[in-house]
């Protein structure tokens, strides 16, 4: 088996450190920083525990599924290709235009995130003028090479992962009486803690949980550029989710003992205030000078981050489209670094031109694409579990033995499953809290806009040009690795 040379174009030039950091990097931001307090002023220190310890089950699961296909066909494209083998050429259309258009859009809110940080240190400077100089830091990064967006991602998740390790660190001290006053148990037992609300406050905890750990795919984005894909992949999904976790349960774990549950500016920290982030709470608790003014530097870094990574990945996308055909073809022309100059430039053009609306007019224009992209990230969940699901079907098909993969997912084919129906589940249950505050059939279809563009891609594409489901018997399993070149080591016996 072969596969066609295009896809073997890319520079592969990450490395695992980048890998691991592009995975990191993608999951911590301002979910974590920022709105963390949020969740437990919602659902009490234990509610919020409970909720990102099922959130991040879901969401291993997902990359277990991601990482048997990245390191088996490390391809560019990543899920969109997937959807495009094993489920059908117009599912894979749907994906791949659903996830460019997401992270398009992303990079215009970064920008306009970027700018709103800037203004802490200059609130007397245009907020275009930051915006336009970051969109050329994250142009020159991306058009540089795939090693600069590897090592910029790296030292920008570095930023935030020493941060949060320090946070871990002095919040433990704190905790035990090593600095300041042992807090005890008290905000665990207090009032309604640890489990505020019960059941609900759970669920809506998991309903808004899901946003912080998106962007743990990239890694699959990413696998199309890695070196030897099929150690490094395996390498970065079996260490780096347990890391995230860590991260966000030990966070909510320190908050939860430090700062009570009731306290307003849990609440207020959904409000993407610097001043009342919990992060920067625990820090002035801990004597630390000038925590806003850190922990406003580290957003920043933050938001570099995610828009240095949502160009890469929308970028990488829309090249993979137009290598299908699915995209005009002069999207696949690459630099001498062999960086996707003219889907890098097209990608920026739209993310610059939804930036100008939301500044523009009332943002009405600009509020809608975000609306569309909301539920973007769980659609591409969805098929990404559907996707392995098919993709096993495809290798038992195909007579092809489970020992060639470099990586095999647990649980299957229930961990797939149960996550294709937790997505899902999330996903309806956007609804429950517009239904709850009976809000009008307008406001309650409005989040679901996305889904209904998501289908019209996939629905339109199949009436245009006819495409049919994929038959696993005749899925193409081919790839670039010196494992898919050996049809003999594909079809070994099982043991």
């Amino acid at each position: 088996m072969s596969e066609a040379p295009s896809q073997d174009r890319l520079n592969r030039s990450l490395r695992t450190r980048h890998l691991n950091m592009i995975a990191i990097g993608g999951a911590i931001g301002t979910g974590l920083f920022v709105a963390s307090g949020a969740t437990i002023s919602t659902a009490g220190p234990g509610g919020a525990v409970v909720a990102y310890a099922l959130t991040g089950l879901m969401v291993w699961l997902i990359m277990q599924s991601l990482g048997e296909m990245a390191a088996f066909l490390p391809v560019s494209g990543s899920f969109g290709e997937y959807g495009r083998r094993f489920v059908s050429p117009s599912f894979g259309f749907a994906m791949g235009w659903n996830y460019w258009f997401n992270w398009a859009i992303t990079v215009a809110a970064e920008l306009a995130a970027a700018a709103l940080v800037m203004k802490y240190w200059f609130p007397d400077t245009p907020s275009y003028v930051w915006s336009g100089l970051f969109l050329a830091i994250l142009f020159g990064i991306n058009a540089l090479s795939t090693r600069a967006y590897g090592e910029s991602e790296f030292w920008f998740a570095a930023i935030k992962v020493i941060t949060v390790i320090v946070f871990l660190i002095l919040g433990l001290t704190m905790i035990v009486g090593i600095l300041g006053d042992a807090p005890g148990t008290a905000n665990w037992t207090n009032g309604e803690a640890p489990f505020k609300g019960g059941f609900e406050g759970i669920f809506l905890v998991i309903l808004v949980a899901g946003y912080s750990f998106q962007g743990t795919e990239l890694i699959g984005v990413a696998a199309g550029e890695a070196e030897d894909p099929g150690k490094n992949i395996p390498r970065a999904i079996r260490t780096i989710f347990w890391r995230i976790l860590l991260f966000y349960i030990g966070a909510i774990i320190v908050i939860g003992f430090l700062i009570p549950y009731a306290d307003p500016n849990l609440l207020n920290s959904a409000e993407d205030n610097i001043s009342v982030s919990p992060f920067t709470l625990v820090f002035k608790k801990a004597g630390i000078l000038g925590a806003a003014s850190l922990m406003n530097a580290v957003i920043l870094t933050s938001v570099l981050s995610a828009g240095t990574s949502g160009l890469y990945a929308s970028t990488r996308m829309l090249f993979a489209l137009a290598e299908n055909g699915h995209a005009p073809a002069f999207l696949t022309r690459l630099s001498r670094h062999q960086v996707p100059m003219n889907a890098l430039m097209a990608t920026t053009l739209v993310g610059l031109a939804a930036f100008i609306t939301s500044i523009v007019g009332d943002g009405k224009a600009y509020e809608f694409l975000l609306t569309i992209s909301a539920l973007a990230g769980f659609s591409t969940w969805i098929g990404i579990s559907w996707s392995h699901y098919k993709f096993r079907q495809a290798l038992a098909a195909q007579d092809i033995s489970l020992k060639v993969l470099p990586y095999k997912a647990s649980f299957f084919p229930a961990g797939a499953i149960i996550a294709l129906v937790a997505c899902i589940a999330i996903v309806i249950g956007q609804a429950y809290g517009p239904i709850k505050d009976g809000a009008s059939v307008t406001e309650l279809a409005l989040p679901f806009i996305g889904i209904p563009f998501f289908l019209a891609l996939w629905i339109g594409h199949k009436l245009i040009t006819g495409s049919k489901p994929v038959d696993p018997a005749t899925a193409d399993l081919s790839s670039h690795t010196d494992l898919a070149a050996e049809p003999e080591a594909l079809s070994a016996p099982e043991a």
